[in-house]
């Protein structure tokens, strides 16, 4: 009966007909109120794991996550399909945060989703106390070990809940980590038992390619030009992801670009240009990617390398999700990987530069000591490296390390969308009448657009509302004022500015509370995983699929047979040989010819082959070569 039942749930909300693989697995060791552990990787589908049990058992689910963009998109998405869920963003006036508490409480809310930062405010930890949870599910698990990539100190404030709520149980949910972590994250939750439900992290479609590659721009459109379909190409800064869409443009490939210092609004636009196939290739940073299940995916190259082999598992994954055959190619100089390490040694901030920089930071903002507590502050980090002569790179190295030490948080313009919240009753909105219709045709599409306003603030955006309603996006800012005025809602509009939220009143620089050794162990762990993401690029023996798996504590019964590596390994027989040598002849035979045409047939990885055996044909004066074109000996 339990296992009909999640299968008509999941039929009825989103129209599938069967688990992904371990999903089910995971689902019932929830349904058993078992603490759990899932490890699924990129694209297994974890956010299934714990909306499916939480409408299949009374009271709601408790969903700690630190990607807010993620949560309000997920909150959007479960909103769409009937299902009542919120996410506490850190937007909410005091009144909107009771109101929907309040809701979880004695409401039909099925899904709370908040930000771990947010479980240090008493006023929340109350209201969970006296609410009925179905369980906890912790996203983005491995961020509470020191030993992961992406360790953030409030995740370890989590287990407090236990306290709150002993006998709920904990899914914690993580697409990467090491054996070392997947204990680490059990022990940090307390959990009462160890318990994994693992899905392999084999991509057996998927075949990683590493080349060693001057000329990039040249490999990438004709990988592009060889490999059909949809793309994502991953490089470093902002300005280069700019500048190589417009260059994939020029060459008549159409591409896109995204970035986190794009407003809101275009962001949104090139993503789903880019879902929807009218672009072929994203041209992107980190930032993009997360929460994005498009299958068809059939080619994900990085031009720079990540840090960690983690967050490159991760960004490689999002090629082939529909199991067809893709490809994960990482174009790399090693010059690159000597600059990443002096890189990474130069920006990380020491304690005291992270104190002076904290400083400076409340002087800017003329905080007194003991003050600024849960105050929020217009930030402008270009004027604020300027002014204080501040390396701009450890400068947001330091404002993430506070962030992360959970005694600021900072946040870039773009994340600050306009928000929109129905302060009236449904009966008063329905049968709102204006002199300008216009007014009254934009509440009403409000209310069709945004189901769950009356409940707590939405994110809008203005343009595309005025495309919409045909009218201009100044005019609608204007009607929405108007609203405000009135007090029918609370319109707060986008901030083009940086914003900074001090999380504990501001400390005095020398009783700034960063541990010294935590810091130089956190560096370790670090520079430990940019070494090995090194190593798994210059790796010239070993199967690359065998190398990731093995790094993430899985042993491949045997190599890929498709990456780079295995690829070359095979080739290099004397049958592969002999096709190349009468292939070169026979072509050469028939009309002289420029060498680099040749070789364009065939993927670079068997350049040296083809250049061993010209060579050979050359010391054996059956071919000449008269500057790069090849001719016969007749």
């Amino acid at each position: 009966m339990k296992e009909n039942n999640i299968i008509h749930l999941l039929k009825k909300h989103w129209d599938f007909d069967a688990f992904r693989p371990k999903q089910e697995a995971v689902i019932e060791e929830v349904l058993a109120q078992h603490d759990t552990l899932a490890l699924l990787p990129t694209g297994g589908g974890k956010s299934i794991c714990y909306q499916i049990p939480a409408l299949a058992m009374e009271g709601v689910c408790l969903v700690i996550s630190p990607l807010i963009a993620l949560m309000k998109d997920q909150v959007a998405q479960l909103q769409k399909r009937n299902i009542k869920a919120i996410a506490l963003s850190g937007r909410m006036n005091p009144h909107e945060l009771d109101i929907a508490l309040d809701n979880c409480i004695y409401g039909t809310t099925k899904l709370l989703y908040i930000s771990p930062e947010r479980l240090q405010s008493e006023l929340v930890r109350e209201r969970i106390e006296k609410m009925k949870i179905s369980f906890i599910a912790v996203d983005e698990a491995h961020c509470i070990s020191q030993w992961g990539y992406d360790f953030r100190p409030s995740y370890l404030q989590i287990s407090e809940i236990r306290k709150l709520k002993p006998k709920t149980p904990i899914l914690a949910l993580t697409a990467t980590a090491t054996k070392k972590v997947v204990k680490d994250i059990q022990s940090k939750l307390l959990f009462k038992t160890e318990n994994v439900v693992q899905n392999s992290f084999e991509r057996s479609n998927l075949a990683y390619m590493v080349l060693e590659e001057n000329h990039k721009t040249q490999r990438v459109e004709s990988m592009l030009n060889k490999i059909k379909g949809s793309a994502i190409i991953y490089v470093r800064s902002r300005k280069k992801a700019y500048e190589t869409s417009l260059e994939l443009n020029r060459l008549g490939i159409s591409s896109s670009y995204y970035h986190a210092g794009i407003n809101i609004e275009d962001r949104s636009e090139n993503q789903d240009k880019w879902m929807n196939n009218e672009v072929r290739v994203m041209v992107a940073t980190n930032a993009f990617g997360m929460g994005i299940d498009k299958p068809d995916v059939r080619l994900v190259i990085h031009l720079d390398s990540p840090d960690t082999t983690e967050a490159y598992f991760q960004e490689a994954g999002r090629a082939g999700r529909d199991g067809k055959k893709s490809y994960a190619v990482n174009l790399f100089q090693k010059s690159e990987l000597t600059n990443a390490m002096v890189r990474f040694k130069e920006s990380y901030p020491s304690t005291k530069e992270i104190r002076t920089i904290y400083q400076h930071i409340a002087n800017h903002l003329q905080i007194a000591i003991g003050d600024g507590f849960e105050e929020t502050y217009d930030f402008e980090l270009e004027d604020f490296c300027s002014h204080y002569k501040l390396d701009k790179t450890k400068c947001i190295k330091a404002l993430q390390i506070l962030d992360k030490e959970n005694l600021i948080k900072y946040e870039s313009f773009n994340k600050q969308s306009s928000s929109i919240h129905i302060l009236k009753s449904s009966n008063t909105v329905i049968n709102y009448k204006s002199q300008n219709p216009k007014k009254t045709q934009l509440l009403q599409f409000i209310l069709r657009l945004y189901p769950g306003v009356f409940d707590q603030a939405a994110e809008i955006n203005e343009r595309r509302i005025a495309i919409k309603l045909q009218q201009d996006s100044n005019y609608i800012h204007k009607l929405l004022k108007q609203l405000d005025e009135e007090n029918v809602l609370r319109y707060t509009q986008r901030s083009n500015r940086g914003k900074i939220t001090f999380k504990a009143a501001r400390y005095d620089r020398s009783h700034l509370p960063i541990s010294k050794t935590h810091l130089k162990e956190r560096k370790a762990v670090l520079e430990k995983k940019l070494q090995n993401m090194a190593e798994y690029l210059v790796n010239k023996t070993h199967c690359r699929s065998s190398v990731l798996l093995n790094y993430f504590g899985e042993e491949q019964s045997k190599d890929c047979g498709i990456c780079d590596l295995c690829i070359e390994k095979n080739s290099d027989t004397e049958t592969f040989r002999k096709s190349i040598r009468k292939e070169l002849l026979k072509n050469v035979k028939e009309n002289p010819m420029d060498i680099s045409i040749f070789i364009a047939k065939y993927s670079k990885i068997k350049e040296a082959i083809i250049f061993e055996e010209i060579n050979q044909l050359l010391s054996e004066e059956l071919i000449f070569k008269q500057g790069k074109t090849l001719t016969i000996n007749e």
